[in-house]
């Protein structure tokens, strides 16, 4: 998609109170990837992404969405009567009010995770949040966003993913685990692009290198192939 990020935040209208987020979706489906995959889950999808990864399979969450009260999304989370909460986007704290929305999930006793870009400062997000953050590889067109700084805020719980385009993102991906020894840190995720590199062949290469990294295909596109609100 062409053009200039929208800012989220300067968007707001001017009566938006402190604590309305502009949603995107919010929607029940099976986890689809990560450490909770194959849970029931409810998905909070917010509005909006600084960054444009050439692969991205949310191109449709980058504009519009609808501005709920906090307290409102958390009502509508609870119909779904489930324990697992995925935070996500486009980029979620792009939208600095996802941090509310983050505490109050964690407050009602919710098992909550954030899938975030590795683009933005992590160290606000609550420690009982389990962040799912990106390192983009060179073929996303964005390796040059990675906040390295974030690394140092990583929790045992936490977990890195690296989705993989090409031998060369893999070789990348490899250098950069080993580098910061990542995975001492918190699990380490490796996910094809779909397409672009062979599952098996990813598999492979990880088995061959013996890697300390876990091997993940999702979920959510083997059982809906994209559908949104899946």
């Amino acid at each position: 998609m062409n053009g200039s990020p929208v800012n989220v935040e300067a968007a707001a209208p001017a009566e938006a109170t402190a604590e309305r987020l502009r949603i995107t979706e919010i929607f029940h489906s099976i986890q689809g990837e990560a450490d909770a995959i194959g849970w029931r889950t409810v998905f909070v999808r917010l509005t909006g992404c600084p960054l444009r990864c050439v692969w991205c399979d949310t191109e449709y969450s980058f504009y519009g969405g609808n501005w709920r009260d906090i307290d409102d999304i958390l009502a509508d989370v609870a119909t779904y009567g489930a324990k697992h909460v995925c935070v996500t986007g486009g980029e979620p704290l792009a939208q600095k009010r996802c941090l509310i929305l983050l505490r109050k999930l964690c407050d009602a006793g919710y098992d909550v995770s954030l899938e975030t870009s590795g683009a933005l400062e992590v160290s606000p997000v609550d420690a009982r949040v389990r962040k799912v953050m990106d390192l983009k590889a060179p073929d996303s067109g964005e390796a040059q966003r990675n906040l390295w700084s974030n690394l140092d805020h990583l929790l045992p719980h936490d977990q890195v993913k690296i989705v993989i385009a090409s031998r060369a993102d893999y070789e990348w991906a490899r250098g950069v685990v080993a580098e910061h020894r990542i995975d001492r840190r918190c699990m380490v995720l490796f996910s094809p692009v779909h397409g672009a590199v062979e599952p098996r062949a990813l598999a492979e290469w990880i088995i061959e290198d013996k890697l300390p990294v876990r091997f993940q295909l999702q979920l959510h596109k083997l059982l809906w192939n994209d559908a949104p609100g899946h």
